[in-house]
């Protein structure tokens, strides 16, 4: 082996070590390139779309040819370029209603974790499970039919149905650490409950937070195209996935690809998150940083 080649490898080992530990993880790298794939269809693809939005290009359910590669959509419209432009709207609900579901989650479960008064502990996890035991999809449904559609109430429905399992997720992990010394101490100082929460519970009930997203976010895109599939969120002749998978079954025994590509890139999305979530739950309390 060459001195050149020796202080490559040297220097490719030294790169690998510098990345966060699940990133060095075969199934976080796998969905750290999954992700970037999903990422870059949906914020480039505008850009590279080779027709307009919603132009008709050819019949109805055209099959794939070297003028659509993936062939037309009911409407006669390029699936290639639907697909393109679908992405954004997807993920821009996705990740809006994943924020404000911990925003509030995390927050009403280290609460309840912290408080010292007999009564709030109950009262917000009484409150949790009753959310809990109502079927997602159809809680949302009903909040939709009686709010109306539109961008802000999906975000909102989302985040009532999504906020519950990370209130308790955030109370469990508050009830490990709110006997240790630094809690305790802060507490003897006479800190305020908010300098508690933020300065010695959060910091430390972060990975555990950070392990459930995964599992969140994967729902909140289901959810989101759940209802993009039933026609109450994102209305034709915009581009989403979900939508998309919904108004092209009338063609699918002539171009398949209209349903499948969304749905597959649907999925790629989903499996990406979960990969890497598992990869940095996985690597928890892991002090050599050696991947499998």
């Amino acid at each position: 082996m060459t001195a050149a080649t020796t202080t490559a490898a040297v220097a490719g080992r030294s790169a690998h070590r510098r990345l966060p530990r699940f990133l060095r993880r075969r199934e976080g790298a796998l969905g750290a390139v999954l992700l970037a794939l999903v990422l870059l269809v949906s914020f480039a693809g505008p850009f590279v779309a080779p027709h307009p939005l919603s132009r008709p290009v050819s019949f109805p359910g055209a099959p794939p040819s070297s003028a659509v590669l993936f062939g037309t959509d009911s409407l006669g419209r390029d699936v290639l370029s639907r697909v393109l432009f679908g992405g954004s709207s997807v993920l821009t609900l996705s990740l809006v209603s994943i924020a404000l579901t911990y925003l509030v989650g995390v927050q009403l479960g280290v609460l309840a974790g912290l408080s010292r008064r007999a009564f709030v502990d109950p009262l917000i996890m009484r409150l949790v499970d009753l959310l809990i035991t109502f079927p997602p999809l159809l809680l949302l449904l009903v909040l939709l039919s009686g709010a109306g559609e539109g961008f802000w109430v999906l975000v909102l429905g989302i985040a009532l149905v999504l906020f519950p399992g990370v209130a308790r997720v955030a109370r469990s992990a508050t009830a490990e650490v709110a006997t240790t010394g630094y809690v305790e101490a802060a507490t003897v100082r006479g800190e305020r409950l908010p300098a508690i929460m933020y300065r010695e519970v959060l910091p430390n009930i972060a990975p555990a937070i950070l392990a459930d997203l995964g599992v969140r976010f994967a729902a909140a895109v289901i959810l989101a195209a759940s209802v993009n599939f039933l026609g109450l969120g994102a209305q034709p002749p915009a581009a989403d996935w979900g939508l998309m998978v919904s108004e092209n079954r009338t063609v699918l025994a002539t171009n398949v690809w209209a349903v499948a590509l969304p749905a597959l890139l649907l999925a790629v999305l989903t499996i990406s998150v979960n990969l890497l979530a598992d990869a940095y739950a996985h690597s928890l309390g892991r002090s050599d940083g050696r991947s499998r």
